[in-house]
């Protein structure tokens, strides 16, 4: 656990890679500005500079610039957004095509002496845990990509129901993964039109939640990417962080990580728990307050 001053706050983080070549998610944590970043390639797939995809280099980029925390976190958000775009341009991405552009999710907390600023876009999540045990999400949202895994678990019961866990058989994960691919340029499509993301448009920042919060009564701020999600059977159009919250107070950061984890490899292939891959990057923040807070 890091040390922060003044010493009444603590915190600790996780960046982990996931089942993926590369992380795509990178975090901020100095001083008293606290963010996570989840960066998403384009569907094109292409690759720069030492085999980095778009996603990486679009979460790098934002994270770089809110390190310098130096303008209300809204003004640093749409710096980032231009930056991305700048950064895209000159490795000659053809910008025209939605298709074709990096993004990343982001939520980001700036402590002051009795309130904390905050900014969010994309899936990422700010949890205020109180010191009752409640808590409230800073963001109510609905999940973005509740359409696409509930297309997942009906395609996955429909072609596999019944069958062994084990090994896939090939060929109906080619029928099933050929079935996902126009649901997911059609959720890709909707970047700032349906939900909001640094991508480089300027419609992004019309899709930037703000705001600032009393530190009064908070005993712990929770900031992460989708990858710290709990696996379940049961889709949700709103998340549900009750199980989350208690499992942190129970075990910690690293410990609900693990649980995390260990949930995942129980079901590699997907088939239980509906996601996107067996395990996704994780970035994550826990930040915890002295009760005179």
């Amino acid at each position: 656990m890091k040390k922060l001053a003044p010493p009444k706050i603590q915190f600790s983080t996780i960046l982990e890679k996931g089942t993926s070549k590369q992380n795509e998610d990178y975090l901020v944590a100095e001083q008293n500005i606290f963010g996570v970043f989840d960066g998403a390639t384009s569907l094109d797939r292409n690759r720069f500079e030492q085999e980095r995809t778009g996603g990486m280099i679009a979460s790098h980029t934002a994270a770089n610039v809110f390190r310098k925390n130096h303008y209300p976190l809204t003004r640093l958000a749409s710096q980032a957004n231009d930056e991305i775009m700048q950064q895209m341009v000159l490795r000659g991405v053809d910008v025209s095509r939605k298709e074709n552009l990096w993004s990343t999710s982001a939520a980001v907390v700036r402590l002051k002496e009795d309130t904390l600023e905050w900014v969010q876009t994309g899936d990422a999540v700010i949890l205020l845990i109180y010191e009752d045990g409640t808590y409230k999400a800073l963001v109510d949202r609905e999940d973005q990509d509740h359409e696409t895994l509930s297309l997942w678990q009906n395609l996955v019961t429909t072609h596999l129901e019944g069958q062994a866990q084990g090994p896939a058989d090939s060929l109906k994960l080619m029928q099933i993964n050929g079935a996902m691919a126009s649901q997911i340029h059609k959720v890709r499509m909707g970047m700032n039109v349906t939900y909001g993301v640094l991508n480089g448009e300027k419609a992004a920042e019309e899709f930037l939640n703000q705001g600032e919060e009393a530190l009064e009564g908070i005993s712990h701020l929770l900031i992460f990417t989708d990858g710290l999600t709990i696996p379940s059977a049961e889709l949700e159009n709103k998340k549900d962080f009750t199980p989350l919250v208690d499992a942190y107070l129970n075990m910690g950061l690293d410990g609900l990580k693990n649980m995390i984890r260990r949930k995942e490899e129980q079901d590699p292939h997907c088939f239980t728990f509906p996601r996107f891959k067996c395990h996704d990057d994780i970035a994550a923040i826990a930040v915890s307050f002295a009760a005179v807070c």
